[in-house]
């Protein structure tokens, strides 16, 4: 199995009512919350664009769509509209079951036809599905009450588990037919604990509890949720009593704000990763120049100094929860081999070998801050790196079209913690995700695809981190914590997949 690039290709009284300066507080009317978000939203399709397959905003959908099958916030799949799922003995076909009693927002029945729809959809190459190499993988659906089957075209292992990660979610196929994808980015509806109730783009979401949710109606009656990308920001808001959620903020101010009186927090390791993307491009190609930048780095002062001990290092794109984590692969720190390496290429630290790297700057905790500090951990065993600030969407722009610098950091989301989503999209040269497309690894990662034993596919993927951690085709940094800090008028759980969701907060 090979895949190519082309396939690949007004705010409530509850907001106004808490910006009283004074220690954070559930707002004046009952049922009413306030979220200090750190993105904002830039579609209301789940499933096509960019967006599908932003790991950050996935809180957001999840709260109005339902996915295919839902994670629990330890990741474990659960029922959800699909209350069954699995493959014939052979795995050439699919068999589903789907929730009976489920409403659409407008109040129309949610069916079996939905589901099909949805994956239908979502496999057709002209919807513009991020991910519909995946879904393009089963065909020929039939229907039989709340039974649906389908024909493997392509056995897929992962082809369940898309359905609880990115793009993996049932539209409603009537309404959406009706007002076509203008008319429900105007008025978005799904089977979600939310509805849309009101959407100001790059200022606020409004949402309103659905109270026929078929997993119960959610605590919150009405929840705001404003867009405030600068940490900054989110630290004023939730200081002030403006909004009485917010998370991703600089660990020393979760620190101090969780001191304070009528505050708290949660600060738990979930599975996102910060890493370095190299693209096979200038100095890059020097495999001296990679393992140098590589040994060259203290993941461990970045975790300890920067990250207030929150995290952890990691030497390849697994992190301990994913499926394919191998602890006996280590990229020692080791400045002097560092050093050596670059020598025997020409360069020295007065002599340093010159790129560019690209980053982001209060998307996550300390990123820019981060990348600082590696670019000064370079310069000592002769690197020259130049920082250009982007934004999150610019990034992923660029690596659609394999345009970005030699290096480019960024964070990847795994939540269902296979090594196709993590290992598999950031290296295989074909996946718009990847800006390595070395030859040696398309044929290394090629068979795994579609492999179906189980066991010898998790040990193939081991070999291939074994491999990229040899070859130093991208550089892991750490395992993210993610900072939640909350009023301690409202209790949170944490998802560890780093959706944070209204739908699981209750009043304290």
């Amino acid at each position: 199995m090979t895949i190519n690039r082309r396939e690949l290709l007004g705010y409530g009284a509850a907001a106004l009512g808490a910006t009283v300066i004074g220690l954070p507080q559930i707002a004046n009317a009952a049922g009413e919350l306030t979220i200090a978000y750190n993105v904002n939203l830039p579609s209301w399709d789940p499933t096509t664009g960019p967006s599908a397959v932003n790991p950050t905003i996935q809180g957001l959908y999840q709260s109005v769509f339902d996915q295919f099958i839902p994670q629990k916030p330890d990741l474990s799949f659960a029922p959800g509209l699909l209350t069954e799922w699995g493959w014939n003995d052979d795995r050439t076909k699919i068999m589903m079951t789907v929730r009976d009693g489920v409403t659409w927002h407008d109040g129309s029945p949610f069916t079996a036809e939905d589901v099909v729809w949805s994956l239908q959809r979502a496999g057709n190459e002209k919807t513009g599905n991020p991910i519909q190499f995946v879904w393009k993988n089963v065909n020929n659906f039939k229907i039989d009450g709340n039974k649906i089957t389908g024909d493997v075209v392509q056995f897929d292992p992962v082809y369940f588990k898309w359905m609880s990660f990115l793009t993996g979610y049932i539209m409603p196929k009537a309404y959406y037919e009706k007002v076509g994808a203008e008319g429900f980015e105007k008025a978005p509806i799904g089977t979600g604990p939310y509805m849309v109730d009101k959407f100001e783009r790059n200022a606020f979401l409004r949402l309103k509890a659905n109270p026929n949710y078929w997993g119960g109606k959610p605590a919150f009656e009405n929840v705001t949720i404003k867009f405030v990308t600068d940490a900054a920001s989110r630290v004023a808001e939730i200081e002030s009593g403006s909004s009485q959620v917010t998370l991703e903020i600089p660990y020393e101010e979760y620190d101090r704000l969780i001191a304070k009186d009528g505050l708290a927090g949660s600060c738990k390791n979930v599975s996102d990763i910060g890493m370095i993307f190299f693209n096979d491009i200038d100095v890059m190609l020097d495999k001296n120049v990679r393992q140098a930048a590589v040994m060259a780095v203290d993941k461990k002062l970045l975790v300890d100094r920067l990250l207030r001990g929150y995290g952890q290092p990691i030497d390849t794109l697994e992190t301990p929860e994913y499926a394919a984590y191998d602890a006996s692969i280590k990229v020692e720190h080791n400045p002097e081999k560092a050093k050596e390496l670059l020598a025997a290429s020409g360069y020295s630290p007065e002599k340093p070998v010159k790129f560019t790297i690209q980053t982001t700057k209060g998307f996550k905790p300390k990123d820019y801050e981060m990348i600082q500090a590696i670019v000064g951990m370079w310069r000592k065993v002769g690197i020259e790196a130049t920082i250009e600030v982007y934004e999150i969407a610019k990034h992923y722009e660029l690596r659609a079209a394999d345009k970005l610098t030699p290096a480019a950091f960024y964070n990847w989301g795994n939540a269902i913690g296979d090594p196709t989503t993590s290992t598999g999209f950031a290296t295989y040269g074909p996946s718009p995700h990847s800006v390595w497309d070395s030859q040696d690894l398309i044929d290394m990662i090629n068979p795994l695809w579609g492999e179906k034993d189980e066991a010898k596919r998790i040990g193939g993927w081991k070999a291939v981190d074994k491999y990229i951690a040899e070859q130093a085709y991208v550089l892991p940094l750490i395992q993210y914590a993610q900072p939640i800090v909350h009023a301690k008028g409202v209790n949170v759980v944490q998802h560890i997949s780093g959706a944070l969701l209204p739908a699981l907060m209750t009043p304290a």
